[in-house]
This record gives C-alpha cells, sequence and structure tokens, in this order.
C-alpha cells in the first residue's frame, strides 16, 4: 500500500507537498530520475500493485488518489479534495477544476517538447495498461472502479480546456485498448472452456465426470458475465469518448482515436473487424490533418497485412480504395508513402482489386522526386510486374545470359521505361527499384547477352529503340553500384556507409570490372556509328577498379578497349561522344595504376596527330589569296571539336595550343567572315587553355582574352564562355590568401555591363515563337522548343553569376527581377534564387535593387498608357501583384527585415513625389499612384516604424493634399492609411479622443503598448528634433475616425479574467461543420449509423506549393535620414467634423506657442 515512506520520498523528489497525487509522483518520479540515470527508478507494476493495496484498504481514498492523477497529468495544479469526492458530481469537479487551472504558458505534460516528457507520455500509457492488467481478475469487475474512471475520463474528453480533453482522451483510448487485450484473453478462455466441456460431454458416461461438467459450465458462466462487463465498459468508452472526439478540432486528438481504433481491429478482430469500425477509418482519410491521416493508412496496413482478414475489408476496400489510390498523391510525403505501401499489401493480398488505372497512378511515382515516396512506388512496380518469374526446374543447370530466369523482366524493365516516355530519368527509375530489384538489376551478365547474342529461334530480338533504353538502364544501374547514392536531385547529401554496404560496394565494382573489361570493346564496336548508344557505353569505365586489369591479366582487353575509342574519335564528331571520350581517357589516365603509362602513350599519340593535323589544316585555311572552300572548313571545324572536347579534362598546354587559336580569332575579327561554329569552338578552345594556365598560376594575357571574347558577344555560347571569365578573374579570385593573383582581377567596365544586359534582355525575355534558336522549321517541335528554353536558362543563370558574386553592379538585376511575374514560369525559380543571394550579401542594397525594378516597370506603364491611365487597368494590376509577390519574399521576420524594408519606403516615397504634376499646383504628383504600389510592403513595417515612415512621408505632402479626397489622392489615402493600421501606441491625444467619438468600434481591439516597444522605438536613430517630432506624432489625428480605446490598460479586472479565459481552447467542440444536406443517415453499409464528416481533402499540387515565405535576413537597427514633419494631420471627412478640425488646429496653436 501507499506507505508513508512511500509518500515522503515521492513529495521530497517532486517538492510537492500534497498527499494525494501518489501515482503522479511515482510516474514523474520513475521518468524524470532514470532519464537522468539515478539509481531511484519506481516500476510502473511495482506502483500499480501498491494502489491496488490501497483500494483493497480504502477503495475511496484510493480512487480519490487515482483521479488526482489523471487531474495532475493534465498540468492543472489543483486538487480534488475528499470532500468534493464525496459530494460533487464528476461535472462539478471538472468544472471546479478548469476554473483553477493555470494556463499561463498553455502548455502541459502531453504537449512539452524534450525526451523526458515523450518518456513521460510513454510511462503514463503504461501505467493504464498495466493498471487494467494487474485488476483483471478482481477489482475490475467491482462495478465502482471502472465506472468512476470511465465516467471522469468522458467528462473531462468534453471538457473545454485543451488540457483535460487531450489527456484524458488518451487516457480513455489506453484504457479502452487495455479492455480489448482482457476481451480476447476471455474469449480465448471462453472457447478453451467450451471444448473441455465439449470434451468431457462427449465421454462415455462410465467415464465422463459431472462434477467436472458442472465446475466448466460454471466457468463459462462467469467468463461470460465477465466478457459481458467488460463490453459494457468498452461501448461505454466508445460511444462516449471515441464517437466524439474522432472528430475534435485538435489534430493531435482525432490521431490518437484512429490510432487505437486500429489497434482494437487487430487485436481482437472478432468484434471490432467489421463496417461499424472501420468507417471511422475510411471518413477519417479525407481528414485535413497529415498526421491523421497517415494514423488512418498505418492502421490500415496492420490489417491488411494479416491475409486471413481479407475477407472481411472487401467491402471497405471496395468503398474507400479510390480515397487510398488518391493519396498516393498526397501533398504530405509521409502519407504518400504510407498510402503506396498499403496499396503493395493490398496488391500482395489479391491481385484483382487494383484496376490497371489504380496501378498506373502508381506507376508513375518511381519517378518522383522524393526519394521515400519513388522507392514505395518501385516496390509496389517491382511486386507487381516483377513478382512472377519462370520456375526452375530442380537439378537442372543453372540459367544464364540472355537464358537466365531475369531475361524477360530486364526486357520488361525496358518496355516499362519506354512506355513511360520519361527517357532522361532512367537513373531515377533504376534508383526507385533499387530497393527492391537489386539483384535484377545487377544482372549485368544478361544485359550484355541480350545485346551481343544473336535471339534463340522464337525468340523475338530487341528493336533499335529498346536496346538503346537497355544500355542506359544498364549504365544507370552500374553508376548505382559504384557510387551507392542516389542520382541528382533525389539525394538529401552523402551519408556515411555501414561496413556492410562498403563490402557490397567493392564487390560490385570488382564484378562489374571483370564482366565489362571483356563486353565493353565488343559492344563499342557493335554499336560503334550509333551517337547514343556509344556515348552511354564509354561512361562505363569511369567506374570500374582499374588494378582489376592488372590483377586479372586483362591487358588485351585493356588495349582493345583503346583501340575501340580511338576509332569512335576519328569516326564522330558529335560533341557528347567527343566529351565521353576524353572523360574515358581521363578516367583510365590515373597515376595510382600500373596501366598508366600504357593509357598515356595511348593518348598522346592520338593528340599528336590531332593537334599535327589541326595546324596543317589551319595554315591551308589562313593562306592569303585563297578563299577556303567548305570541305576545308568542316575538316577544320571537326579536328577542332575533337581537341576541343579534350582539353576539357585534359590539359594540353605542351601542344601551344593558345597561338593557333589566336590567329584563328584574330582572322575572324579582321575579315569578318569567320564560320560561326569555327569562331564558337576556337573561344572554347581558348577558355580552356586560359583556364589551364591559371590552375598553373602563370602570367598570362587574360584582358586580351577578355577583349575578344567582348568583342563577339553575339553568340550565346561566347556569352557563357565570357560569364565564366569575368567570374573565374573576379575579386573572388584573391581572397583566401591569394593576393598574389592581384595583378590578374579584371572588373568589366560600364560599357561591357551594359551590352551583358542588353544581351539578356534580348535573347532571354523573349516569347517562345521569337526564338531565333527555335527555327529552321521546328517552331511547332515541343522538343525544339524545350531545348531552346533550356539554353536561354543558361544564359540567364550565367548572367545572375555575376550578379551574386559582385562582378556587375547589383542594381542591374533591377531589369531581371522586374521580369519575375511574366516570365514566372521559365525562370521564376532563377529570378527568386538570385533575390534571394543578393539579399544575403546586402539587404539594403537588394531592396533598391526592387524597388527600382517596381519604378522602371511604371515608367514603361506611362509611357504605353500615358498619365490619365486607369489604376484598375491590367498593367498596373500586374505592377502591384509583382510588389506583393516581392513583400511576400521578404519572410515573416520584421527585425531582420527591419532596414531593408524602411529604405524601401525611403526610396518609394521620394520617387513617388519627385516629379510634379504636368498639369500644375494643385494636381497630384506625376508618380502619385506608385503609392498605391509601395502600400503593399507597409505590412513588413514593424509597428513603431510605420509611424516613422508615416512622419518622413509628411515632408513632402502639403497642407492643401491633406485636405483632398478626390480619386486621384486615393493613392495617397491608401497608403497613408496602410501606415495607420496598427501603428498608434494606446496613449492617444484628445483630438484623437474627440474624433473617435463618432466612429463604431473595432471589432478587433489594439494590443496595449509596452514598455519594450518604448524602449525600441526610442533606439531608432532620428535626426535633430526628432525627440519632439515624436511627442506631436503622438497627439496627430488620423485622417479616418479613430476607434474607441480598447486596451487591457482600461479594463477592469472582470474583463482581464474574461480575456484571460479565452487562452482556452473555444474550439473544444469544433468538429468538422455538416452542410445541411448531408445531414441524413446512411442506408446500409459502410455509412449506416454516423455521418461521415466533410473535410479538406488536400491533394498534392505544384500550383498550390508557393515557397514565397522562405527569407531571411540580419539586421538590427534602422537608419532614415528624417527632416521635421508636419505637426499633425488633418481631419476632413464631413460638415459634422469641422469642430474636430477646428479642436485639433487649436491645439497645434497652443503646443507650437
Amino acid at each position: 500500500m501507499w506507505t508513508a515512506a512511500r509518500r515522503t520520498s515521492h513529495s521530497q523528489i517532486l517538492g510537492i507537498n500534497m498527499e494525494l497525487v501518489s501515482p503522479f509522483r511515482a510516474i514523474t518520479a520513475s521518468t524524470l530520475l532514470g532519464s537522468a540515470g539515478l539509481q531511484y527508478v519506481v516500476p510502473r507494476a511495482s506502483v500499480v500493485d501498491d494502489w491496488i493495496e490501497a483500494y483493497k484498504t480504502d477503495r475511496d481514498m484510493a480512487l480519490l488518489d487515482l483521479i488526482n492523477f489523471f487531474i495532475q497529468c493534465s498540468g492543472c495544479k489543483g486538487v480534488v479534495s475528499g470532500e468534493m469526492f464525496r459530494n460533487m458530481q464528476n461535472s462539478e469537479i471538472i468544472r471546479r477544476m478548469t476554473e483553477e487551472f493555470d494556463e499561463d504558458s498553455g502548455d502541459y505534460p502531453l504537449t512539452m517538447a524534450g525526451p523526458l516528457w515523450k518518456k513521460f507520455k510513454g510511462s503514463f500509457c503504461e501505467f493504464i495498461a498495466v493498471l487494467v492488467r494487474q485488476c483483471q481478475y478482481s477489482i475490475i469487475y467491482d462495478e465502482y472502479l471502472m465506472d468512476t474512471v470511465i465516467s471522469l475520463l468522458t467528462g473531462l474528453s468534453d471538457s473545454q480546456v485543451r488540457a483535460f480533453r487531450h489527456t484524458s482522451t488518451l487516457a480513455a483510448m489506453k484504457l479502452m485498448t487495455a479492455l480489448v487485450n482482457v476481451a480476447l484473453n476471455l474469449s480465448i478462455n471462453m472457447d478453451n472452456t467450451q471444448r473441455q466441456y465439449e470434451t468431457e460431454r462427449n465421454k462415455n458416461v462410465a467415464k465422463r465426470a459431472n462434477d467436472r461438467l458442472e465446475l466448466l459450465l460454471q466457468k463459462r458462466k462467469e467468463l461470460q458475465e465477465n466478457q459481458d462487463e467488460i463490453e459494457n465498459m468498452m461501448n461505454a468508452i466508445f460511444k462516449g469518448v471515441f464517437v466524439h472526439r474522432y472528430r475534435d478540432a485538435i489534430a493531435e486528438i482525432r490521431a490518437i482515436t484512429i490510432e487505437e481504433i486500429g489497434m482494437w481491429m487487430k487485436l481482437y478482430s472478432d468484434a471490432f473487424l467489421n463496417d461499424s469500425y472501420l468507417k471511422y477509418v475510411g471518413w477519417t482519410m479525407h481528414d485535413k490533418q497529415g498526421e491523421v491521416r497517415l494514423k488512418c493508412l498505418t492502421a490500415l496496413q496492420g490489417l491488411y497485412y494479416n491475409r486471413e482478414l481479407n475477407t472481411r475489408l472487401e467491402l471497405f476496400t471496395s468503398r474507400f480504395k479510390d480515397r487510398i489510390v488518391s493519396m498516393t498523391l498526397d501533398k504530405e510525403y509521409d502519407v504518400a508513402v504510407q498510402a503506396i505501401k498499403l496499396l503493395t499489401l493490398v496488391l500482395h493480398s489479391t491481385d484483382e482489386v487494383l484496376s490497371p488505372e489504380d496501378c498506373e497512378s502508381v506507376y508513375h511515382l518511381v519517378y518522383s522526386a522524393h526519394r521515400p515516396v519513388a522507392i514505395a512506388a518501385g516496390e509496389f512496380l517491382f511486386k507487381k510486374l516483377f513478382s512472377t518469374r519462370e520456375p526452375e526446374e530442380e537439378g537442372a543447370p543453372k540459367r544464364r545470359g540472355r537464358q537466365s530466369p531475369n531475361a524477360n523482366l530486364i526486357k520488361t524493365t525496358v518496355f516499362f521505361f519506354l512506355e513511360s516516355e520519361l527517357h532522361e530519368h532512367a537513373a531515377y527509375l533504376v534508383d526507385s527499384l533499387w530497393e527492391s530489384g537489386a539483384d535484377l538489376l545487377k544482372d549485368w551478365e544478361c544485359m550484355t547477352s541480350l545485346l551481343l547474342d544473336d535471339p534463340v529461334p522464337g525468340e523475338e530480338a530487341l528493336t533499335d529503340r529498346q536496346e538503346t533504353a537497355l544500355i542506359e538502364i544498364m549504365l544507370c544501374t552500374v553508376r548505382q553500384a559504384a557510387e551507392c547514392h542516389p542520382p541528382v536531385g533525389r539525394g538529401t547529401g552523402k551519408r556515411v556507409m555501414t561496413a556492410k554496404e562498403k563490402k557490397t560496394q567493392l564487390d560490385d565494382r570488382t564484378r562489374m570490372t571483370e564482366l565489362f573489361a571483356v563486353t565493353l570493346p565488343p559492344l563499342l564496336a557493335k554499336y560503334s556509328i550509333d551517337t547514343e548508344k556509344v556515348t552511354n557505353l564509354l561512361q562505363l569505365p569511369q567506374f570500374f577498379d582499374l588494378d582489376i586489369y592488372t590483377t586479372g591479366r586483362l591487358e588485351k582487353h585493356l588495349e582493345a578497349l583503346l583501340r575501340q575509342i580511338r576509332e569512335i574519335v576519328e569516326k564522330h564528331t558529335d560533341t557528347e561522344v567527343l566529351e565521353a571520350c576524353s572523360k574515358t581517357y581521363h578516367a583510365l589516365c590515373n597515376e595510382e595504376f600500373t596501366i598508366f603509362n600504357r593509357v598515356d602513350i595511348a593518348r598522346s599519340q592520338l593528340l599528336d596527330e590531332l593537334v599535327d593535323k589541326f595546324n596543317r589544316l589551319l595554315e591551308d585555311f589562313l593562306q592569303e589569296g585563297e578563299e577556303p572552300d567548305d570541305d576545308d572548313a568542316y575538316q577544320v571545324l571537326s579536328t577542332l571539336k575533337r581537341i576541343t572536347a579534350f582539353h576539357n579534362a585534359h590539359d594540353l598546354s605542351q601542344w601551344d595550343l593558345f597561338s593557333s587559336n589566336f590567329k584563328l580569332l584574330n582572322t575572324g575579327i579582321e575579315n569578318g567572315d569567320m564560320p560561326e561554329q569555327i569562331v564558337v569552338h576556337a573561344l572554347q578552345c581558348t577558355h580552356y587553355v586560359v583556364l589551364w594556365y591559371l590552375a598553373k598560376v602563370s602570367e598570362g594575357s587574360h584582358r586580351k582574352v577578355c577583349s575578344w571574347l567582348a568583342s563577339i558577344s553575339s553568340l550565346s555560347q561566347a556569352f557563357t564562355i565570357l560569364c565564366d571569365v569575368l567570374l573565374v578573374f573576379s575579386h573572388q579570385m584573391v581572397s583566401g590568401g591569394r593576393e598574389q593573383l592581384e595583378p590578374l582581377v579584371y572588373s568589366p567596365d560600364d560599357s561591357l555591363q551594359t551590352e551583358l544586359l542588353s544581351f539578356i534582355l534580348h535573347h532571354v525575355f523573349i516569347d517562345q515563337d521569337d526564338d531565333n534558336g527555335s527555327t529552321d522549321g521546328q517552331q511547332d517541335d515541343e522538343a525544339a522548343k524545350i531545348e531552346a528554353l533550356h539554353k536561354r536558362r543558361n544564359l540567364l543563370a550565367a548572367y545572375c553569376k555575376l550578379i551574386i558574386y559582385n562582378v556587375v553592379e547589383m542594381n542591374t538585376g533591377a531589369d531581371i527581377f522586374k521580369q519575375y511575374m511574366r516570365y514566372y514560369n521559365d525562370y521564376g525559380d532563377i529570378i527568386k534564387e538570385t533575390m534571394s543571394k543578393t539579399r544575403q550579401i546586402d539587404k539594403i542594397q537588394c531592396a533598391k535593387t526592387l524597388i527600382l525594378s517596381l519604378q522602371q516597370l511604371f515608367h514603361e506603364m506611362l509611357s504605353e498608357l500615358g498619365t490619365g491611365f486607369d489604376r484598375s487597368s491590367s498593367a498596373f494590376c500586374g505592377i502591384k501583384e509583382l510588389a506583393r509577390r516581392f513583400s511576400l519574399t521578404f519572410g515573416l521576420d520584421q527585425v531582420k527585415t527591419r532596414d531593408a524594408i524602411a529604405m524601401l519606403h525611403k526610396d518609394g516615397i521620394e520617387f513617388a513625389f519627385k516629379e510634379p504634376s504636368p498639369q500644375g499646383e494643385g494636381n497630384p504628383p506625376l508618380h502619385l499612384a506608385f503609392l498605391d504600389i509601395l502600400s503593399e510592403f507597409s505590412s513588413k513595417l514593424m509597428r513603431q516604424d510605420k509611424r516613422t515612415v508615416h512622419m518622413y512621408l509628411e515632408r513632402f505632402m502639403t497642407f492643401q493634399m491633406a485636405l483632398q479626397r478626390d480619386d486621384c489622392w486615393l493613392p495617397l489615402i491608401s497608403y497613408r492609411n496602410s501606415l495607420q493600421a496598427g501603428g498608434d501606441d494606446d496613449t492617444m491625444s484628445v483630438v484623437s479622443g474627440y474624433s473617435s467619438r463618432g466612429s463604431s468600434v473595432r471589432s478587433k481591439k489594439i494590443k496595449a503598448a509596452t514598455p519594450t516597444a518604448t524602449v525600441a522605438a526610442a533606439k531608432r536613430k532620428l535626426p535633430e528634433g526628432s525627440s519632439r517630432t515624436r511627442h506631436q506624432s503622438m497627439q496627430t489625428p488620423v485622417m479616418m475616425p479613430s476607434p474607441h480605446l480598447t486596451s487591457t490598460m482600461m479594463r477592469g479586472p472582470g474583463d482581464m479574467r474574461e480575456e484571460a479565459k479565452r487562452g482556452r481552447d473555444d474550439s473544444y467542440m469544433g468538429v468538422y461543420a455538416l452542410p445541411s444536406d448531408s445531414q441524413h443517415r446512411r442506408g446500409t453499409g459502410l455509412m449506416e449509423e454516423d455521418e461521415e464528416p466533410i473535410v479538406e481533402d488536400v491533394m498534392m499540387s505544384s500550383e498550390g506549393r508557393m515557397e514565397d515565405l522562405n527569407e531571411g535576413m540580419d539586421f538590427d537597427t534602422m537608419d532614415i535620414d528624417l527632416v521635421r514633419p508636419l505637426t499633425f494631420y488633418y481631419i476632413w471627412k464631413s460638415h459634422t467634423e469641422r469642430a474636430v478640425w477646428l479642436v485639433a488646429l487649436s491645439c497645434w496653436r497652443v503646443m507650437s506657442g
């Protein structure tokens, strides 16, 4: 029993001077001390045993102890006394505890962060389970304990206090789960007793023991009575708690109920696995919170995993299958993953439920960028398409190559890849199938056999398209096995491999090298003229373990490989093929391996021949007095392509290609008739020469190189090279203690920066149909359009890098930023990332650049529409929308964005009043409408900064401007109102009090000014006279009627108590509202008892995923140069308010002396 020593020990440990909360003390002491590594830990079973002994001695006192345990676990500091327990109903006790609930922080044990409180939750749930388990043979049936506990938990679960509702719901659900276990044990015992009774009764009369039959009958009757009592308890909890709380407004509570009902159906399927309970899970799959939908799916997975339960799930599957399939596109990736896994279990249990359309909706997810989704979809695909293998006869030799059982499965993979029409995503497909089908994907022997061996009679050979796809898949599997990380765009960073994974990686590299070292030369020989196939095959040696060539005595195969590569270089002029050959030589020319000398000699011989041929052709090509023909130009271009491709990966400085290319470029500049492709590749080759020289830190004529590039910047390739060269030779190269490179730094002058920007504006920000790169009769070709867009994106990215690294002035980005909305689909990600990076470099300058871009658009609009434009026009609305998007990129932290936003408003105000009206005095300034655009940024100002900006605005206003109410002055009025919203302190002048008498009360009360806000406002940097200005601004009436003051400083104690109570969760009964037309009973089946809740459907949508609120900035102070503002605003709303204006004028005269 609860001894005095035990009570004292707990009281000393927890520092609580109460005698009635021993279970809570024990659980908390066990959690906290056990987590701290101390020796004193109270086992939950021991706590329960002590409580049971106390209950047998004095059940009222022990039950009071248990009640206070639940109250304490809810975070309530109140205590139920013995008198309250004897004389008050549960509802009255709960009401009293609610009044005593301390909600200063809003946290309670179940929501507190940290591992200690998470362990407390586990201890709390374990205590309830142990309590029921220890009481299941005795006091649980006394019709007092469980009735009291269930009644208390039911009342608490209906409380308006979230802590009570959450804690009691968890306790009730865990109590229900414990009772389900008891009911299951009773059911098993009843079955055993019945079986024993039947066995005894079927004996002969002489052998039958009548006494045993009577005992068995009596035992069965007792078990049946206990079963009935347990069922009554479970019904009370289910109808009193679950039915209400599975639609609770709090997602955590809904998740608890669904998780537990899944346990009930899994543990005691005979009683709970029916439509009456399954319908709740089905309905809740439409929940608007991802964690609740996730619990539904995990609960169903436990059911579908057991094939014996499939027949009971048929109706549920037919009713909610479409919803499960749609959840594979859920916006929460965790939910989508579990939905796919659930469909995999459904597929595993029966192949007839899912239609081909259902399966296809999962198939395409193998190309998802989110790896867990793709892996789950890959497992589904593997089970659906590859789970059936040809059975091998026992004792028969294992079939290999194209005769192996994997041959048809590999073909199926190829067919699937081709039918998906995503031919650039083979790496994604392989990665998706890697965990479920690695053995199939690493059967490279079968793949090479399918490519090299002739088909057997009756077997259909692979088509050319299928062979191309198979080679691409084979390359991706080799890369995945060698690198052991997912493809680009799907990984989450490098992770440390385990010892087992490292061993698998080494074994795979050894096996692939031994195989492809022999089969790669024949493959290259067979497909030597096919550009796409050869390009992929040439990448295989990059993943070899080159030691195998020596240890495996495969030198002759290396010689064959080098011969094939040389022949391919001589045959092809395609850039991709040549670059693949160059990378292969680079991979093989590794000085760490013994094959280096052999490969280096072959490479040098090839390059000697190419350079000699190029110099000889160039001399003939540039001979004076002779006009080169097309054949000569082709020969020079093809040789130059080969050299350029090799120069990218190899240092060819010993061949002095700089002089040859300089002579070629110089001739082209002087004569102007050089073929464009020759110039482009000469530029690229020269570019590589410069970079290799830079790597050696040798002196070079870099400025001459830049002038060459700038002189022919009309070429897109030249533009990209120019941007790269400017970036390499920028001021960044001297950072990190490399001051000796200072002579190499080159900064573009203003004229070059202008030319670069002009190139971008004329070649990137164009309509698709105007793109010169997509002509030649291919305007309607979608692939050509995509390729042209890709090239334009590369050009824009190259220029944006110059902005980010401060190579060109940041304000040149204004011409880029203003295109954000118009070209959002094409370049939105690049422009947004550029804005983010520039903000990290210089927040103030970035803000000035953003406002400059809006000013440029405003000027363009005036030029197009004239000064009398309509502010509802699409052009003006487009600028406002762009300003709104810019505003969203500043994020939610107003402190960090303080300086930038203030400077943005300063520049915007100056621009709005810069140009006077062309109609003369008395008319609004020419750019006044810009204030309407500027108001989009007002919400980003802090409360005290709104007043500061408002005072700065007064500098530009005249007496007459404050009195204007015409439509043309609405931008000024709107902007001033946006600065006044939420910007006034609670301390207001008499004038503002007068003006507020005729106004309506604001629905949302103004928050009281705090000392912290006042101090922060006082710290702002202001010019002379700012203190007086501040005092006067506080006495300035607003332009529009002010609301009554509703600060908490003026409320009475009763109002304060009411406000404190609002901290509670007033939405405790906030179940999802049902429309009137759905308030009807279903006929039969899954919808027969309760209404189905109508909740928000949440599906994945690329358009709905706005990521504008992701920027963060750092600042501490705000600097704006201000002059002394006007001393008050003028109120002139109607004739009835003229007296108010006169009072304000009188006050101003008194203050001004």
